[in-house]
């Protein structure tokens, strides 16, 4: 089995998406993602929001339950700064919501995750998942905000972003162990080809593996951004090749195991 543990739906037709380049402006929707995942040999999904909108989570959530269950779980948008409890208490009874996000990595403030009103809201979010997209600035604050909200289970999304081929690359390692040492977080595997060609991505690749260790790794393609560097099965092919230094067993569960344990999906 393989779960897809990010990736995103738009539609640049409905809403505005201020991060979006030219050459993403177009929709992809349901029937796209059953047909790069049947063309890949994906069996589940996770979809993350892509917008600050909470529009846009009720949207996924009634994407999903019409999917038939290839999309597994939402991980949805709501205010970090604001009560967090009870923007997600009116979803509740939308069983596929899993997770939360924020585009952190927006935010100036490499601190902003510690902010009084965000530690207090992430800290009350009960059995929903917090993704994590921060830059590598960001990743102190992460851990220690992983530190604070010790109940709270937290996934880093893309790695950080590693800054491959420029001098920050040592400060972003150091940030990722700081993170893994945090037994509440986990890291995805996911949108690196877009930042470098596969033969640059090993170190990186390696550096997680070895901060977090096979059994708090999570696979996932970024599609459709991913699209600009490969087509959908090439990601999952690719991805699979760096997991190559993993037995049978670790592999297995880097690319389903876990994001079925971390997000509860249905079995």
């Amino acid at each position: 089995m393989i779960v897809d543990a990010h990736h995103h739906l738009w539609d640049p037709a409905r809403r505005d998406y201020p991060w979006m380049v030219p050459a993403l402006a177009e929709p992809f929707g349901l029937e796209d993602l059953r047909r790069v995942t049947r063309a890949a040999g994906v069996d589940r999904t996770v979809l993350v929001q892509t917008v600050s909108d909470l529009a846009e989570t009720q949207e996924f959530l009634d994407v999903a339950a019409a999917s038939g269950g290839l999309v597994a779980g939402v991980v949805g948008w709501v205010d970090h700064a604001r009560d967090v409890p009870g923007q997600v208490d009116g979803l509740r009874h939308r069983e596929l919501l899993k997770g939360v996000r924020h585009q952190v990595e927006d935010e100036p403030d490499p601190d902003w995750l510690l902010r009084p009103e965000v530690v207090r809201a992430l800290g009350a979010v009960g059995d929903l998942v917090v993704d994590l997209l921060v830059r590598w600035d960001q990743l102190p604050a992460a851990a220690e905000l992983a530190r604070r909200c010790e109940g709270t289970s937290f996934v880093l999304d893309h790695g950080a972003k590693p800054p491959l081929g420029s001098g920050d690359l040592p400060a972003w390692e150091r940030g990722v162990t700081a993170l893994a040492s945090r037994p509440n977080v986990r890291c995805k595997v996911s949108g690196l080809f877009t930042l470098a060609h596969q033969e640059h991505l090993g170190p990186a690749v390696d550096h997680v593996l070895t901060a977090f260790g096979a059994d708090r790794l999570l696979f996932g393609t970024d599609w459709p951004v991913s699209t600009l560097a490969h087509d959908y099965p090439t990601v999952v092919e690719r991805t699979r090749s760096l997991l190559d230094p993993l037995s049978p067993d670790e592999r297995a569960a880097v690319l389903a195991g876990n994001a079925v344990r971390t997000y509860h999906l249905a079995p």
